[in-house]
Order: structure tokens, then C-alpha cells, then sequence
């Protein structure tokens, strides 16, 4: 009797709740709007006819079935929708080339198109255990030993990002799988109020510009225990010039995350035309990373009040295909290099033909242990425009790893030489004021590579070091 009084309560819920939201609760099912979930077939149509019909009844969840792969051209999120993946479900990208058209950077189609893109919305949620691919492999040339090769293009690259979401307010991306994005993967532009929690961003390590989350001109960001692996760096603020409407970045959170680049893991710039203020990383491991930490600012904007504490810092030398040169924290402000990139008319303001480069100040690393193949970096191109550096308790452990040279500092993108050949120094500090080296320590363990001591300085002033 208790269980058929259980099981009727059961059918009495069910049927309020079908009652009171409509579809199951407001829940749509993109198998019921006839996406087949083969793998094959292009489910784009039968995708967006869902989002459409739950945002045309006020809201409610876009589901994608478990045992199902999903494969879509480009798909536009909207408003007050939580697409929902099940475990074991996947949503795949289109290979073919011909169908990305919607630039992810507007008028500059010389980085890429939107594949799973939102703009102006409010109230989206992406979450569940299945996985969102961004076929990345299939958009390459052929595989290199250090790299993958990138199809010639001029002024349009058809390579999708993964995620594109401009001017969302309250978003949520919680616990799914995003992987193999052959440009980059999550892309927040000028979002306000937004969550990415728990989820495993799992990129080629080959593949150039596989950025995982870029933050872009947006304000009220946390990103907590995530893992993320990426060709190109891991975590990057921005303000890129193609939104500068949006203004600042600001007022971001970053915790408890585990990361490998072969890039820089954690990156402030270099595309900076606004302010970057306000930033805190905090309880994060970095592994096997060209760079570990690294602000690189390349454009007249400033970026100022960071911290970073708490940190676990592994990096090793990779090819000069890759920037840095396993510099395990790294703090610059360079004007950027004048070039003739497919892109290069969007780098500097318009009408200018040559940038500048704006400060980098109040920067503050507590307890972050590093080990690797080089020391701390911290440079600009006059003087004071990098200041006010603290350095409490940061190690450096010095390790031969690889059989590439060492005694290199990368300053690229920047304007003449972009490489400084020296001894490898704890900390190297070329052109920067009010440094402070509190309770820091250097050991070398079978280095084998010309190792100059605890400190080098080139036109500094006020350089304090304490114990």
C-alpha cells in the first residue's frame, strides 16, 4: 500500500507539473523537433526550431538526449533557456567549412566564425554531462611534431569558435565536457553577471589559437574548479578592439582550477584597448605550460589591481611556434609589433598605423611555487610604465627539462627584437619601477644552463629585496 500511495503521489506531481509549465514542464526535446542525433545528419534546423518554440513559451529547457551526437552548423542561443546536455550526449560541429559565415570578431573575418553563439540575451544556462566538440582536427592542415598545420587564408577564416556569447547577462555554464575547438572555445564579450563552473575544457594541445576562455570587455566574472587543457592560453582577459563598446574588464574571480598550455595558462592580454581592473586567481595549478602566468600588454590600455595567490607553477621550454619561453610568471607592457598579419588593420586605433602601450601597475604574487626551465620576467618599454610589483613568497626552482636552448626571454608581440638573450635569472627586470622581492627563494637542481643568481637588473628604480 505505501508504494502505490508513493507511486500515485508520484503521477499526481508528473501531471501538475505538465499542467502548470506546458511541454513536460517547459522541457524540449531536440529528437522531437526532428534531429535524427546520427552523427551525420546536420541536426542545425531541428536544434534552433527548439530554442525557438522554448523561448517562445517564456523559457524552460532545450534537452539533448543521452547516446545521441548531435552534428549542427551554426546554432544562435536565446534568452531564458537552459540547454541541458545528458550524460553521454554530444553536440558536434559541422566539418564543413563552407557554412561558417558569421564572423566571431564582426566586420573581421580574419579570425574565425561563430558556431554556437548567443547575442543580447539574458538568463542562459549550459549545463548537464554530455559534451559540446568542436571537431578541431577536421578544420587543420596536416599534423606537424610540434603543431598542426593552419590552411592558407587571407582577410576570412572559416574555422568555428565553439562558444561565442556577446552581451549576455546572468549566464551559467556549468559541468559539461567542451573539447577539440579548432579556434577558441568559450568567448565572453561583454557579459555581465557570469559562471562557468566545473567543467573540463579539453583542447588539442596542436592546435595554434585554441584559446579555452577568453573573458572580452566583461564585467562580474567567476570561473571556478574547472580543468583546462589548450594549445594557446588557458584563461585570457581581453578588450578587443572590434567591441569596444563594452568597455572595461573588470571585477573577475578565478579559483581552484587546474590548467596546461602550451601557450600561457593564465594570460592578461595582449589585445588590451580598455582597462583590465580588479582580478583575483586564486588556488590554481598550472602544469606543463609554456608560460605560466603572464600579463601582456600590448595596447594602449592599463591593467591594474590583480592578484595571484596560492599557485602551483610548471613550465617548460616548446617551440618558437608557441610564444614564451617557460617563463613561470611573466609581467609586460611593450607597444605592439607592426605587421602583415591577415588581421593586422584591427590592432591598432583607426587611422593609427603604430600602437602604444598602456600601464601595467599594483600587481601583487603571493605564494606561488615555481618550478621549470626559466625565471620571472618583468619588463617595459620606458621607464615606469611597469610599477608596483610585489613579489611574498615566491619560489623558483630551477630544472633542465628539455634539450631546448635556454637563456631567452619571448617579448613578442612587440616592436623590434622579440627575443632577449641573457643568463637565466630568478628575476629578470628590464625597465620597471617600485619592485618589492619579499621572502623569495631560488634553489637549482642539476640546471646545466648558464645560470646568472637571484636578481638582474636593466634601468630600474626602487627595486626593494628583503630576505
Amino acid at each position: 500500500m505505501k508504494k502505490q500511495l508513493t507511486h500515485i503521489a508520484t503521477l499526481c506531481l508528473a501531471f501538475f507539473l505538465i499542467a502548470c509549465g506546458g511541454k513536460q514542464g517547459n522541457v524540449y526535446n531536440v529528437l522531437d523537433y526532428g534531429a535524427k542525433g546520427d552523427g551525420v545528419t546536420d541536426d542545425a534546423k531541428a536544434i534552433q526550431q527548439a530554442i525557438d518554440a522554448c523561448t517562445e513559451a517564456g523559457g524552460g529547457q532545450v534537452v539533448f538526449p543521452t547516446g545521441y551526437t548531435f552534428m549542427s552548423g551554426p546554432v544562435e542561443l536565446k534568452s531564458n533557456v537552459d540547454y541541458h546536455l545528458e550524460m553521454n550526449s554530444r553536440w558536434l560541429a559541422n566539418p564543413d567549412e563552407s557554412i561558417y559565415h558569421l564572423s566571431a570578431f564582426r566586420a573581421n573575418e580574419g579570425e574565425g566564425m561563430m558556431w554556437i553563439y548567443a547575442q543580447s540575451a539574458k538568463n542562459i544556462s549550459i549545463t548537464g554531462t554530455g559534451t559540446i566538440d568542436g571537431n578541431g582536427v577536421a578544420f587543420m592542415g596536416k599534423e606537424l611534431d610540434d603543431s598542426y598545420e593552419l590552411k592558407p587564408v587571407t582577410d576570412f577564416d572559416p574555422r568555428p569558435h565553439v562558444l561565442t556569447l556577446i552581451d549576455v547577462e546572468k549566464l551559467i555554464i556549468k559541468d559539461v565536457t567542451i573539447c577539440n575547438g579548432a579556434y577558441w572555445t568559450v568567448h565572453l564579450i561583454g557579459c555581465y553577471d557570469a559562471l562557468i563552473d566545473g567543467i573540463s575544457l579539453l583542447n588539442n594541445l596542436k592546435i595554434r589559437n585554441g584559446d579555452g576562455i577568453d573573458v572580452d570587455h566583461s564585467r562580474k566574472v567567476r570561473i571556478a574548479n574547472c580543468f583546462i587543457e589548450s594549445g594557446d592560453d588557458c584563461i585570457c582577459l581581453k578588450n578587443r578592439r572590434e567591441f569596444e563598446e563594452y568597455g572595461s574588464c573588470e571585477d573577475i574571480v578565478v579559483t581552484n582550477c587546474v590548467m596546461t598550455s602550451r601557450s600561457c595558462a593564465i594570460k592578461i592580454g595582449s589585445e588590451n584597448m580598455d582597462k583590465i581592473n580588479n582580478v583575483l586567481f586564486d588556488n590554481c595549478i598550472i602544469r606543463d605550460s609554456n608560460r605560466g602566468i603572464g600579463i601582456q600588454n600590448r595596447d594602449e590600455g592599463t591593467v591594474t589591481n590583480v592578484v595571484f595567490s596560492n599557485m602551483l607553477v610548471d613550465s617548460k621550454l616548446f617551440s618558437d611556434v608557441w610564444w614564451g619561453k617557460a617563463e613561470p610568471i611573466y609581467v609586460t607592457s611593450y607597444p605592439r609589433a607592426v605587421g602583415n598579419h591577415k588581421d593586422a588593420g584591427w590592432r591598432f586605433p583607426k587611422g593609427a598605423t603604430e600602437g602604444r602601450c598602456g600601464e601595467v601597475s599594483n600587481i601583487w604574487f603571493h605564494n606561488v611555487k615555481c618550478t621549470g626551465e626559466n625565471g620571472i620576467f618583468v619588463g617595459g618599454d620606458v621607464p615606469g610604465k611597469v610599477n608596483n610589483i610585489h613579489f611574498d613568497e615566491v619560489d623558483i626552482r630551477l630544472v633542465k627539462r628539455t634539450d631546448y636552448p635556454g637563456g631567452v626571454y619571448d617579448k613578442r608581440p612587440c616592436l623590434g627584437e622579440g627575443f632577449a638573450q641573457d643568463k637565466t635569472y630568478a628575476f629578470y627586470i628590464d625597465t620597471a619601477n617600485d619592485i618589492e622581492i619579499t621572502d623569495c627563494s631560488v634553489r637549482e637542481e642539476g640546471f646545466g644552463r648558464p645560470f646568472g643568481g637571484m636578481l638582474k637588473q636593466i634601468n630600474t628604480q626602487n627595486v626593494k629585496v628583503k630576505n
